[in-house]
């Protein structure tokens, strides 16, 4: 049973224990998405560019769970490096009801607000329609989101990022098998769903997911003392998770609303910019899941170290951290550089898709490093509890940086496409500027700087 004292032991050996088996675990989270883009090809690019419609939609709902996941992993894992087992326990069984109230308040918003969100970035016709079918599906899927988030950030917090590794591979030979099932049947027995069966496919495989990760997280000697009282809301714990999850959720919710300013300002290029666009999202992610990986384990090394007032193992973690991220998404370079025309092409054999994608994947080849020492701070700020920063520099670079640049690139120097690729770029490096001011001041105040201080 993993249950991993980071406090103590090499660094390097907890990165491994925690990076590596998150790392996979997002790759086949990754291979997830990429399957389902592959299968929406069947029905052409009217339902690809539909599917990242929809998607991008529906994840702004599930930034909660993500943001849980983090607040989970940090307070925790804080408790855990102060040696107290009853207030971690107590933490674990409030994020668990808070996760309750969370999934009804988020399929309220998807019911209310759901078209809304599909009609701003898109026109109507098909694609809107694929989407929008796709989104009401996958409604259904929410509670296994956000309950799986919220308690993997418990298993993390205790070092235990292989049961989510696990969950996520599974998932993703159900969804193998589940796509096509559902989106054609069983000829003369069972008729299929089409496109929509896409989404359905989700909703079993993740809600698998939830039930088996809330199976370990009560498996651990943490839960066994575990009385149904400390799941009654508590004013003070919630307050305590609201805290650190509220800013964590908002940052990521941020990022999504960003995906919708790109889509805003590309669906004046066509459905193949939008369709373009979504497979150009889903090759980026395999190519950061080794960085992804390390600002994982960077959350709750650098959280039990702090808590347990290892003020240096902290700065070293940190800068082990993005020095490996760095490393990695550097030599993904080539990759994206000479080859994205070549992998939007495993997904399209629409021309005008295939140009588009090879564009956007060009400039993320030079932007991955950036993105990594981005991540490595926002995990950073998380064990330091001071993730509320993460929310401020994430609407510098997500809402106004990116919204300025596409506006000065698109309209005043009349670049086009390639204008929209640059002024993402342009917004994730002056964002790098901010944040590492940011991280300097919290470190400074917390830890006494990034850096050992002078003695």
């Amino acid at each position: 049973m993993i249950n991993e004292d980071l406090t103590t032991g090499p660094i390097n050996g907890h990165f491994r224990r925690i990076a590596i088996p998150a790392a996979v675990g997002m790759l086949f989270s990754t291979l997830y998405n990429v399957v389902d883009t592959f299968y929406a090809g069947f029905f052409g690019t009217q339902a690809q560019a539909g599917l990242a419609v929809g998607f991008q939609a529906f994840f702004i709902l599930v930034a909660v769970g993500f943001g849980l996941g983090s607040a989970m992993s940090a307070l925790v894992g804080n408790a855990k490096g102060r040696k107290d087992d009853a207030d971690a326990r107590h933490l674990a069984a409030q994020g668990i009801s808070f996760a309750v109230l969370a999934t009804a308040a988020m399929i309220a918003l998807a019911l209310i607000f759901g078209s809304a969100l599909i009609s701003v970035v898109s026109e109507p016709g098909g694609y809107r329609d694929a989407g929008q079918s796709y989104f009401n599906w996958l409604v259904f899927a929410l509670p296994g989101f956000i309950f799986a988030g919220a308690s993997n950030g418990i298993l993390q917090a205790r070092g235990d990022t292989v049961s989510m590794q696990r969950a996520l591979m599974v998932a993703f030979g159900a969804n193998i098998a589940l796509n096509p099932l559902l989106m054609f049947g069983i000829p003369g027995v069972v008729p299929g769903l089409g496109f929509n069966g896409i989404a359905l496919a989700t909703v079993f495989s993740q809600s698998g997911v939830a039930v088996f990760i809330l199976y370990k997280v009560f498996g651990r000697d943490l839960m066994q003392d575990l009385s149904v009282r400390e799941f009654v809301p508590t004013l003070e714990k919630y307050g305590e998770i609201a805290k650190q999850a509220a800013p964590t959720s908002f940052a990521l919710l941020i990022t999504f609303a960003s995906g919708f300013i790109v889509q805003y300002a590309l669906k004046g290029y066509g459905e193949a910019s939008l369709a373009a666009y979504g497979i150009s999202l889903r090759v980026e992610q395999i190519f950061l899941l080794p960085a992804l990986g390390i600002t994982i384990a960077l959350v709750p090394i650098a959280a039990q170290n702090f808590g347990a007032g290892n003020d240096d193992r902290v700065r070293q973690a940190f800068r082990r951290c993005w020095h490996m991220g760095v490393i990695g998404t550097a030599a993904a370079f080539p990759f994206l550089w000479f080859g994205g025309g070549f992998a939007t092409s495993l997904f399209s054999s629409d021309p005008e898709v295939i140009e588009i994608g090879a564009l956007f994947l060009k400039v993320e080849a030079v932007v991955l490093p950036i993105y990594v020492i981005l991540f490595s701070v926002n995990s950073l700020l998380q064990a330091l509890k001071k993730a509320v920063w993460t929310m401020w520099i994430g609407i510098y670079r997500q809402i106004i940086a990116i919204a300025l640049f596409i506006w000065l690139f698109t309209d005043v120097f009349d670049w086009g496409l390639t204008g929209v690729r640059v002024a993402i770029a342009v917004a994730v490096a002056t964002g790098l500027v901010m944040s590492l001011a940011v991280a300097r001041r919290v470190a400074r105040d917390k830890i006494g700087g990034l850096t050992e201080p002078r003695t």
